[in-house]
């Protein structure tokens, strides 16, 4: 899989195959999976928590009306995250049978 190179905060550099996104990039219905959580300390615990593991599926379910936070669907339930939370959780696209992106979550 081709993949992109993004500039990180502090200057470091992050390579994330195309169709992987961070969380706060996740467009509102639009469904992804947790590749992996960028995030120390405890808010990697509190997000490991929440449900936030690799592997689980995720739903952008609505932003608030000035931005941020954003509320996401996560093993049946809502949880709001704000943007430098999310922007620590990497996602890769839901692709069909095809390997096409999924538009909407279903």
């Amino acid at each position: 899989m081709p993949a992109a190179i993004i500039s990180g905060s502090g200057g470091d550099l992050l390579i994330m195959s195309v169709g992987v996104v961070r969380l706060s990039c996740l467009p509102v219905g639009r469904c992804g999976r947790v590749v992996s959580l960028q995030a120390q300390g405890l808010t990697r615990r509190r997000l490991l928590d929440l449900g936030f593991v690799p592997g689980t599926r995720i739903e952008a379910v609505r932003r608030s009306p000035a931005g941020d936070p954003t509320a996401f669907g996560v093993r049946g339930t809502v949880i709001a995250l704000r943007g430098e939370v999310a922007r620590q959780i990497l996602v890769a696209f839901e692709a069909d049978r095809d390997n096409k992106e999924v538009s909407r979550c279903g």
